[in-house]
């Protein structure tokens, strides 16, 4: 049963925070401090009080403040979360225990190298790609897409790069080649994209043992994520999508076109000209 955490307004609140200085420090180690709780008070606003207020050599990540940026991920109480999001009051205990995201090399004290996330994330080429690449240097015009079509990965395209999921992943602790969620899921993001062509320059990253069949589905990173996304439905959709194509079940399907001009509506008296179009200038 959840404790009644209206009681813990107004009263000391114990931060356990591990530290971390490559320049003089061995090994990371756990420091406290201690916080009144304020009502609406998040783990960021906290380690915020205490940089100000208490330890100003402390070493944090933040930016936006509003869940968007990804910025805050942590690891809070046993589990990734971003702080920016997290209510201390909805912890329900009186110490708040704040780590590094695990999986990442520390660069200091809660602050993780985030450079493996990024890598992988490059690897797997995160942007359309056509073959028709003289229309993607010049543009024309601009690529056809319905609403069914966009449903079939908005959802991916919500990652904020946090790097939570990767955190969460067993495999990614067991394996530092492994593509992990972010990337897996990514791919699928494009690779579903009808605007998209690059599914075979994809494959050698995807089908690789380190690659997407290297996910056993325990779902840790669609947990963790704090945007709704669900890495691990993309991955599986990837590995069906992989051997569908592999053994022609399904052929790759074609780009989409560019959209028809819409014809030019006789302006209303009074009406400006709109400006003339930067695409392609």
């Amino acid at each position: 049963m959840a404790k009644d955490t209206k009681n813990l307004v107004g009263k000391p609140i114990t931060f356990k925070i591990l530290r971390y200085d490559p320049d003089k420090d061995t090994k990371p180690y756990y420091k406290t401090y201690q916080i009144t709780l304020e009502r609406g008070m998040t783990v960021l606003d906290g380690l915020m009080h205490i940089k100000e207020n208490q330890d100003s050599t402390l070493a944090y990540r933040k930016s936006c403040r509003m869940g968007i940026c990804g910025s805050c991920a942590m690891y809070i109480n046993g589990l990734p979360r971003l702080a920016c999001q997290t209510q201390i009051s909805e912890l329900n205990s009186p110490v708040v225990v704040v780590a590094p995201l695990p999986n990442y090399p520390i660069l200091r004290d809660v602050v993780p190298d985030l450079d493996p996330l990024f890598i992988k994330h490059q690897n797997i080429k995160p942007y359309i790609i056509r073959e028709d690449k003289a229309e993607l240097e010049k543009p024309t015009g601009e690529f056809s897409q319905t609403p069914e079509e966009l449903e079939r990965y908005i959802q991916f395209s919500y990652c904020i790069k946090c790097g939570a999921c990767l955190a969460a992943c067993p495999t990614v602790s067991t394996s530092d080649l492994f593509i992990g969620p972010q990337a897996g899921a990514q791919a699928y993001r494009y690779i579903a994209d009808t605007r998209d062509d690059g599914f075979n320059e994809r494959l050698q990253v995807l089908d690789d043992k380190y690659g997407v069949w290297r996910c056993h589905f325990p779902g840790a990173c669609s947990e963790a994520c704090p945007k709704g996304v669900d890495p691990a439905f993309a991955i599986q959709l990837l590995k069906r999508e992989i051997v569908a194509r592999r053994f022609g079940f399904k052929s790759a399907p074609k780009p989409a076109p560019l959209a028809p001009k819409p014809e030019k509506a006789e302006r209303r008296p009074g009406i400006p000209e709109a400006p003339a179009p930067t695409v392609g200038q």
